[in-house]
């Protein structure tokens, strides 16, 4: 009994892909930090920690129940939990409503603005689970609902929004959203077949390549001008040199006409990125 539900928790880890959570959480440290000057009270840093777990859930959960149709058709994802029958939908159901609780009830113990804005926070990660019947700028939307990530983390320390440095949101945004068409490659040639729509489904991978790239310049200009804004110093922008270089050779390892390096060593210099960014602005602030 112990070992079924044991094997029932890591088949719904693994469904919402909890591990990449390192993607988002860094941002929104980055943004409890900033707000801080330091490391925040720690339970805020709880609450916050919380509050991206919940949220992070409910939209994974969400995606991979709206999308059971697609996944199942698609030979890349028709194993995945939903459509191969290791979760039953109520069951994903479940997990989203209680992770969606979950992140309410977290953002109730911050603060009040941090409850105002958890409802449209949480709404646009649904949302884009929608997005890619409609348009290829999805990745876009992905961008503006972890851009929240940032500004939460801010909220959640401060109760307002002044002072907020937007260059960190606007660079997590083209981040997220340049990675995002990357890993859309995969799919490109189901997605025509299947009616859906993304850069790579319309643009073809070379195009959507160099988009990215474009993405990906604006981001890192846009994380330097966050550093000199705060006025955060050498070892910050080391940070940024380092997190930049791990994104060069991520684009020199995943090419159009290879992208059997996606799974593995892409996911892991994105964390790589995320998790430096994150430690290279704790460490500046705690020297300044």
């Amino acid at each position: 009994m112990q070992f079924s539900v044991l094997n029932k928790i890591a088949i719904f880890l693994e469904m919402i892909k909890f591990k990449l959570t390192v993607f988002a959480m860094p941002f929104a440290f980055m943004g409890a930090w900033l707000a801080a000057g330091g490391m925040p009270k720690l339970h805020v840093f709880l609450w916050v920690v919380v509050a991206m777990v919940g949220a992070r859930t409910c939209a994974m959960g969400f995606n991979r129940i709206v999308d059971v149709r697609f996944d199942g058709a698609n030979p890349r994802t028709a194993e995945r939990a939903i459509p191969a029958g290791a979760i039953k939908v109520w069951e994903a159901w479940a997990m989203v409503i209680g992770a969606g609780l979950l992140f309410f009830v977290a953002a109730y113990n911050l603060n009040l603005l941090t409850l105002q804005l958890a409802p449209l926070a949480l709404s646009l990660t649904l949302f884009y689970s929608f997005t890619k019947r409609f348009t290829s700028l999805c990745h876009l939307v992905l961008g503006v609902a972890l851009a929240f990530s940032p500004l939460g983390g801010w909220v959640a320390v401060q109760g307002s929004l002044l002072g907020f440095p937007w260059m960190l949101s606007a660079a997590v945004l083209f981040w997220v959203a340049g990675f995002d068409t990357i890993y859309a490659c995969l799919d490109a040639d189901f997605d025509r077949q299947a009616g859906l729509h993304s850069l790579p489904a319309r643009l073809g991978r070379q195009g959507a390549f160099r988009l990215a790239v474009v993405s990906h310049v604006l981001a890192f200009v846009l994380f330097i001008g966050t550093g000199v804004y705060c006025q955060l110093g050498f070892i910050y922008f080391s940070g940024c040199a380092l997190a930049a270089a791990a994104l060069f050779y991520q684009h020199i390892i995943v090419v159009p006409s290879d992208l059997s390096n996606i799974k593995g060593s892409f996911f892991a210099l994105n964390g790589f990125i995320s998790l430096t960014l994150f430690f290279a602005t704790w460490f500046a602030l705690y020297f300044l």
